[in-house]
């Protein structure tokens, strides 16, 4: 390795400072790229090299100076939004108060509202359990377990009230003195209660008529404040309004002066465009003025030339001639000398016609060989084309082969999602075969739980029964325990309303049985103590059983 510094030239040192200047290398490699002879490198002075430098990046520059304005612009735009947002002597500010105000009220409101709707939906939820109570006691009072008790209950009242009046005839030959005046009494504390209790209703009637007075006088005056607040409102709209388009209009009038001065800027732009479009179309019809000029100069020209040409054959005719001239005048002078021309005569003309020869046999040698070259182009032409036929050949049976593979395996594919979509079938079906066992298996224990709620239910209601009837017994037997048998009878009959023997595992379930005739009829509670049919075939036909 030679090292170069000047004009000198040595061995390298293998000393520490050139491997440490070769570790600097490596670690900040040189600007120079490698191989470059610096007497061929071009030194630019700092000045110049800041001015390309300056006049290549100037549009870069400009661009990030007009970004950087315009970001501070934007940065000092919402700077300025932060800082006037919670003042509160501006009409932004003022409007604000004025919402939040009408906010804070608008949300008093609203919580009187809701107060409201929550004490009116808990007097609702009341007054709906009130009603399904009610319903629930009268559709208990319409079933005809209830009925049929209720008949007992009339019954063993209305036996009471026969004796009642039994005794009473019994009684009435009695003296009347004392009813009279018991009933006279009682006339007079009558009238007096119907009195008092109507100066009870005239004096609510009075204080219901004050307090819907007082509401309606409360009601006139709020309706007059909000009349008066949304006046007062309106007119700062109204107020801000009218700011509002005052601003406006400045903006418009702005908006508009900066749309005239930019239109004006740009019908300058545009009459300057215009003015060196005109310079350029005159320059250009002064360029085509000075070809023009050209061209009939060069026309010209050879005019002038084939004129000079035409000059200078005429001229060598006319010589000619005076040398033909010369000649026979000298041909008639000089008879001796006529072998002597001939010869040179013959000369000339072989001399002429060995030239016309060489000339024709070089025109057929270069058409010979420019019919050689352009049939070995010809030749060359063909091969390439019959070499690039074969390889459009063999890329097109490529083709082919590749789209029968393809094709392949496309009804591969098509064969393997048929079989997966069989198989998706098959477990499909599967599926739906488990399911419908399954919902079979949920029916049937749905109708087992059915059964158990209906028997649950019944149970309530007999239990719910027995102790309605009971506390009846218990009421009407504190007068008289001679009239309740209706009310025992009837409480021990079994639900369903039918005649047919009680069912103890159901609850004291009463069915219902119809003969198996025409008629259709129930079958009488009553039994003999006898069977009258000793036929078991026809008894079992006239029960309406079929095994």
């Amino acid at each position: 390795m030679f090292v170069k510094f000047g004009r000198r030239r040595g061995q390298a040192k293998d000393s520490t400072k050139m491997k440490n200047c070769e570790e600097a290398q490596d670690l900040y490699p040189a600007l120079l790229p490698n191989k470059v002879n610096l007497h061929q490198v071009t030194i630019i002075p700092h000045n110049e090299w800041k001015r390309i430098q300056d006049s290549l990046d100037h549009l870069t520059r400009e661009a990030a100076c007009l970004r950087a304005e315009r970001k501070a612009k934007k940065e000092m735009h919402l700077r300025s939004q932060e800082v006037v947002k919670h003042w509160t002597n501006t009409y932004a500010g003022l409007k604000e108060q004025k919402l939040k105000a009408k906010k804070k009220h608008d949300a008093e409101i609203e919580a009187e509202r809701q107060t409201l709707d929550i004490e009116e939906a808990i007097y609702k939820q009341g007054e709906r359990k009130k009603a399904i109570e009610n319903a629930r006691q009268y559709q208990f009072y319409q079933t005809q377990r209830v009925k049929n008790f209720h008949s007992g209950l009339l019954l063993s009242r209305t036996m009471k009230e026969r004796d009642a009046q039994i005794e009473y005839q019994k009684n009435k030959t009695r003296s009347d003195k004392k009813w009279e005046e018991q009933n006279k009494l009682n006339i007079e504390k009558a009238f007096k209660k119907e009195q008092e209790e109507a100066e009870k209703r005239q004096r609510q009637r009075v204080a219901l008529a004050n307090d819907l007075l007082k509401q309606i006088k409360e009601h006139e005056e709020e309706r007059e404040r909000k009349r008066k607040e949304e006046e007062r409102d309106a007119e700062e709209i109204q107020r801000q309004n009218s700011l509002y388009e005052i601003e406006r209009r400045k903006k418009l009038e702005k908006k508009k002066a900066e749309m005239l001065k930019n239109r004006r800027l740009f019908l300058e732009y545009v009459n300057d465009q215009n003015i060196l479009k005109t310079v350029e179309q005159q320059q250009q019809i002064d360029e085509d003025d000075k070809i023009r000029n050209f061209i009939k100069a060069k026309k010209r020209l050879a005019q002038m030339r084939k004129e000079k040409e035409a000059e200078t054959h005429r001229l060598m005719e006319e010589r000619r001639e005076r040398i033909n001239n010369f000649l026979s005048e000298l041909m008639k002078e000089k008879l001796d000398n006529e072998d002597l021309i001939i010869a040179r005569d013959i000369a000339e003309a072989e001399a002429e016609r060995e030239k016309r020869e060489t000339e024709k046999c070089e025109k057929n040698k270069a058409e010979l060989k420019a019919i050689a070259d352009y049939r070995a182009m010809v030749m060359k032409h063909k091969e390439e084309e019959e070499k690039q036929r074969k390889i459009n050949a063999k890329n097109q049976l490529l083709d082919i082969l590749k789209a029968d593979q393809i094709f392949f395996e496309h009804e591969k594919e098509k064969k393997q999602k048929a079989d997966e979509e069989r198989r998706a079938i098959q477990d499909a079906h599967i599926q739906q075969m488990a399911k419908n066992k399954f919902n079979a298996k949920q029916s049937k224990e749905a109708e087992i739980n059915y059964c158990r709620l209906t028997e649950a239910i019944a149970a309530e209601k007999d239990k719910e029964f027995q102790n309605y009837a009971r506390e009846v017994i218990e009421s009407e037997s504190q007068s008289t325990k001679k009239y309740i048998y209706p009310l025992v009878k009837a409480a021990q009959e079994g639900p369903g309303g039918g005649r047919g023997p009680v069912f103890g595992h159901r609850y004291g379930l009463r069915p219902s049985y119809q003969v198996n005739d025409a008629t259709g009829v129930q079958l009488p509670s009553y039994s003999s103590q006898g069977s009258k049919c000793n036929d078991f075939q026809k008894s079992k036909g006239r029960l309406g059983f079929t095994w």
